[in-house]
C-alpha cells in the first residue's frame, strides 16, 4: 500500500509547522497510524519470543509487555520502525521474560512524522515454554486459501482457525502453503459439481498470479482479512515453515514457469517470495544465513521442533531416479542434513518433534496429469533412489545414534491421514519405527489420497481424503483438517488427535516415550 497524505492531514502538518496549535484535528482517530493486519507472536522459547504487526503508514511500533492482562507493571520496550520497505512492518524479539508464563503484549504505531499522534492498541498474548515438566499442547496442519478457496463469509470464514483456537494450543506449527501466491482469488469459483463457491471479499492484488514483491506481499496480507485468523494469531504462536505456494507450484530451480507469469526467472520469483514470507511471519532472523527457515525450537523438557526447509536446498524436480547421491538428489540438502543430525544428537527433550512441509511415504508427482517427475520424497516402490537417499542416510542415523521418540508432522496432501513405518515392511530396513502424522487444508480444496510408496515400509493406519471421483472438494464440504498434539507432563506421554474444522475427534492414538 502507497503512503498517501490526505489533504486534511496535509494542512493539519503545514499549520502545526507554521506554529499553529493542530493538535484536536491530528488527534482524531482516522488520522492516527493504525493496526493493519492484527499481531502475531512466534518462535516462543523459554525466555523470549518473536512478535509482528504492521502499520497503514511510516510509523514506529511501541510494545509494552507483562505477565498479566490488566497489564499492571508492563515493561516498555524501545520502539521498532515500519518502514515502506517493509511494507510496513516491524518484527521484535520480546526477551527476559520468565518460563513457562502467560506473557501479554500490547503494540501501538506512534507517527514517524509527528511523534505525538498515536495509535490504538492491539493486545496478542503467548506462553513462553515450560521449564518443569508441565502438560504442552500444539495443533498443526497447512494449506491456505488454494485452489481459490478464500473467505467465504457465508461459509463462516476460515472457520478452522476458530475451532483450533478453542483448543488454546501452546503453538501451532504451520506446514507450508501459508498462501497461494500462484492462486488468484476472484468472487466466484466454478465447484466441480457445478455449484458456485463465492468469495465475499476479494482484493485487486489477488486477481492473478504473484510476481511482484508487492503482489507477493498482498497474498499474505489476504489471509490476515479474516476475522479468525486474526483472533488465532492474538492468541496462538506460529512456528512457520514454506513449502512451494509461497512462490509457485512445485518450484525448484528447474521450474518452467507457465504462461499466466510474465515474470520467467523463477530464482528472482522465489526470491521475491522468500521476502514476503520472512516479512510477514513472526521468524527469528538468523544472522548467518538471513533468509533461513530450518531451525530447532526448545519448548520445554518434553519437546524440541525440527523445523525443516524441503525446498530452498532441493535439486531439480524430475525423475529423481539417481542410485548415488549427489546434487541431482538433494531435498534437504547437505547442510541442512548435516545441522539436523547435529541438533538431534544435542537433544535432551523426551520428543523430537520433525516438522516436515512434504510427507515420507506418499507419491507426490511433479506433473500430475501426465504421471512424470517427483515433487516431493517418495520415487515408488523399491531400495531408496533420488531424494530418498538422504532419508535413509538420517533414518540410519538415527538409529545407529540411538536417538529416541522422532516423530515426524507434515500437510501438504490436503488430506489428514496416519502413517507407521515399519521396517519388517520396506525395502530400506535399517532404521527404528517411526510414525509420520499428516493433516491439511487448514482452507483449501481437499484431495488425495495419494498412492504409497513401499521403500521405507509405511502402513496406513488411518485416512480421510475425498477418494476417487471427489477431488478438490471446497472448505463447505467439511473436509478441512488439522491435528491436535498433548504431551503429558507428568508421564511424558504424546496423545496425536486427527481432527476436521467441526472439531470431531476422527482418529486418536497414544504414543509411549522410550526412555534410556
Amino acid at each position: 500500500m502507497a503512503f498517501r497524505i490526505s489533504r486534511r492531514r496535509f494542512m493539519t502538518y503545514t499549520a502545526a509547522s507554521a506554529g499553529v496549535l493542530a493538535m484536536p484535528a491530528l488527534s482524531r482517530a482516522a488520522d492516527r497510524p493504525a493496526v493493519t493486519h492484527g499481531v502475531q507472536s512466534g518462535d516462543i522459547g523459554f525466555d523470549s519470543g518473536m512478535i509482528w504487526s504492521r502499520a497503514d503508514r511510516p510509523a514506529q511500533m511501541m510494545v509494552e509487555v507483562a505477565t498479566t492482562e490488566s497489564f499492571a507493571n508492563a515493561r516498555k520496550l524501545p520502539p521498532v520502525n515500519a518502514l515502506p520497505e517493509s511494507d510496513f512492518t516491524a518484527k521484535m524479539l520480546l526477551e527476559n521474560l520468565p518460563a513457562g508464563q502467560d506473557i501479554f503484549y500490547r503494540v501501538r504505531f506512534r507517527d514517524l512524522s509527528h511523534y505525538e499522534i498515536v495509535g490504538e492498541p492491539v493486545v496478542g498474548r503467548f506462553r513462553t515454554a515450560p521449564a518443569d515438566r508441565r502438560d504442552v499442547s500444539f495443533v498443526w496442519g497447512g494449506d491456505v486459501a488454494g485452489q481459490g478457496y478464500g473467505i467465504n463469509a457465508d461459509d463462516g470464514g476460515m472457520f478452522t482457525f476458530a475451532t483450533m483456537r478453542k483448543h488454546n494450543p501452546d503453538f501451532l506449527i504451520h506446514s507450508g502453503d501459508t498462501v497461494y501466491a500462484d492462486g488468484p482469488i476472484t468472487a466466484e469459483t466454478k465447484l466441480p459439481d457445478g455449484k458456485v463457491w463465492k468469495n465475499t471479499l476479494v482484493v485487486p492484488e489477488k486477481a492473478k498470479v504473484a510476481e511482484t514483491l508487492d503482489e507477493f506481499r498482498a497474498a499474505h496480507k489476504y489471509n490476515l482479512l479474516d476475522d479468525h485468523v486474526r483472533a488465532f494469531n492474538a492468541q496462538v504462536p506460529i512456528f512457520g515453515q514454506w513449502d512451494d505456494h509461497e512462490v509457485t507450484n512445485n518450484w525448484s530451480l528447474s521450474k518452467q514457469l507457465p504462461a499466466a507469469y510474465k515474470e520467467r526467472d523463477i530464482t528472482l520469483l522465489a526470491a521475491r517470495g522468500a521476502r514476503a514470507f520472512h516479512e510477514m511471519y513472526p521468524l527469528r532472523p538468523n544472522i548467518a544465513e538471513p533468509g533461513r527457515v530450518y531451525r530447532v525450537l526448545n519448548y520445554g523438557p518434553h519437546l524440541d521442533v525440527f523445523m525443516l526447509d524441503e525446498r530452498s536446498y532441493r535439486g531439480p524436480n524430475g525423475p529423481n531416479m539417481q542410485e548415488t547421491y549427489g546434487p541431482e538428489a538433494q531435498f534437504i540438502g547437505p547442510e541442512q542434513l548435516a545441522w539436523l543430525k547435529r541438533a538431534l544428537m544435542e537433544s535432551r527433550a523426551t520428543w523430537k518433534v520433525i516438522a516436515s512441509d512434504m510427507p515420507i511415504g506418499i507419491i507426490v508427482e511433479d506433473d500430475a496429469v501426465n504421471h512424470k517427475g517427483s515433487e516431493a520424497i517418495a520415487q515408488g516402490d523399491g531400495p531408496p533412489r533420488g531424494r530418498e537417499l538422504e532419508i535413509a542416510d538420517l533414518l540410519r542415523f538415527i538409529k545407529t545414534a540411538g536417538i529416541r521418540n522422532t516423530v515426524w508432522f507434515t500437510a501438504d496432501v490436503h488430506y489428514t491421514a496416519a502413517h507407521y513405518y515399519n521396517p519388517d515392511k520396506a525395502q530400506f530396513q535399517d532404521f527404528e519405527p517411526f510414525w509420520e502424522f499428516v493433516s491439511g487444508p487448514f482452507h483449501a480444496g481437499t484431495f488425495g489420497p495419494g498412492g504409497m510408496d513401499n521403500t521405507f515400509g509405511p502402513e496406513v493406519r488411518y485416512v480421510k481424503a475425498p477418494g476417487e471421483g471427489k477431488q478438490n472438494l471446497p472448505p463447505s464440504a467439511g473436509m478441512q483438517f488439522f491435528g491436535h498434539v498433548k504431551i503429558e507432563g507428568a508421564t511424558g506421554q504424546m496423545t496425536v488427535t486427527l481432527r476436521d474444522r467441526a472439531d470431531v475427534a476422527l482418529w486418536s492414538t497414544v504414543l509411549d516415550p522410550k526412555m534410556g
